[in-house]
């Protein structure tokens, strides 16, 4: 039995006639007559009683009607819903997200668009820090994650997003709290909160790296768990600290932000996902950023 022989037998049962449901299928009568009659062999019963203006179903045939009918909507049901996935429209991704990055308004944005656009594609979210999260990808346990760059990507494909200047972030009885940016040189005799280089090794080393090349080296005084928390332990006196600038919108009391001029100091957040990717649904997303970025809309540096 085919699915081609159904349909045959759907359009008989609807017009109880041959030579019209000839016409609806866009075919000769005796071809569409042999099909019937080789599907009453294999099915071993009459399903149409031959009438001298038309035909009727037998009861068997008013049985195969109802099945024939639900396996051809489930059969178009599948072929939409394969389909539908083969152009990522519906399926799953495995998001990651750097703890720091949440706080970029351009991320929530895109996530938010993309979930407009492809409201059949459900988006489980993860968070760790850029290295965890590289490695998670390595391991089949991501498919995609929002890092900051710059990060070891080996074995996987960055879009870039957004580059962003770095803050510098002063407890407000700090000697510069009232000035606007602050150049890197002038922090030289400050104490610096700072993550754990574990977290992020190329960010950490980038700027102790920025420090060394304005003439100094920095005075670790505090470690913290998170690149945001740097934020609560400048407030509460244990030193400054450098955080991007999405960081920024971050309300604390105690705390002044202010933007650090240095070139070298620049952080980038990036969609990464295993080279090689096939799956459509991921591939969507990224083309997403690619584009947002390509527009300009994503902006230079922030």
């Amino acid at each position: 039995m085919e699915f081609r022989q159904l349909r045959y037998f759907l359009a008989v049962a609807k017009h109880r006639h041959f030579t019209r449901a000839a016409e609806q299928l866009g075919m000769a009568q005796p071809p569409l007559s042999q099909q019937i009659q080789k599907l009453e062999r294999e099915i071993g019963t009459p399903l149409f009683r031959r009438l001298t203006r038309g035909v009727e179903l037998t009861e068997a045939g008013e049985i195969l009607r109802e099945d024939a009918q639900r396996l051809l909507e489930s059969a178009e049901l599948a072929m939409t819903r394969v389909q539908s996935a083969a152009r990522g429209q519906i399926g799953r991704i495995a998001l990651g997200f750097a703890g720091s990055v949440v706080f970029h308004p351009l991320v929530a944005r895109l996530v938010r668009d993309f979930r407009q656009r492809y409201p059949g594609v459900i988006i489980s979210s993860n968070e760790g820090n850029s290295v965890e999260l590289s490695q998670r990808l390595r391991d089949g346990a991501l498919d995609a994650a929002f890092i900051r760059l710059p990060a070891d990507c080996t074995g996987l494909k960055a879009e870039g997003l957004v580059e962003e200047g770095m803050l510098a972030v002063l407890p407000t009885s700090h000697r510069l709290a009232e000035a606007g940016a602050v150049a890197l040189r002038d922090l030289a005799e400050d104490h610096f909160v700072m993550f754990p280089r574990e977290i992020g090794p190329d960010l950490y080393d980038s700027i102790v790296s920025a420090c060394l090349a304005a003439g100094f080296t920095p005075h670790l005084a505090q470690e913290s768990p998170q690149i945001s928390s740097t934020i609560n332990m400048a407030a509460a006196g244990f030193g400054i600290a450098l955080v991007p600038g999405s960081l920024g919108h971050v309300l604390a009391e105690g705390v002044t932000y202010h933007p650090v001029p240095d070139e070298a100091l620049t952080t980038t957040i990036a969609l990464v996902y295993r080279a090689g990717e096939r799956s459509r649904v991921v591939l969507n997303l990224a083309a997403q950023v690619h584009g947002l970025h390509r527009s300009g809309e994503s902006g230079a540096r922030t």
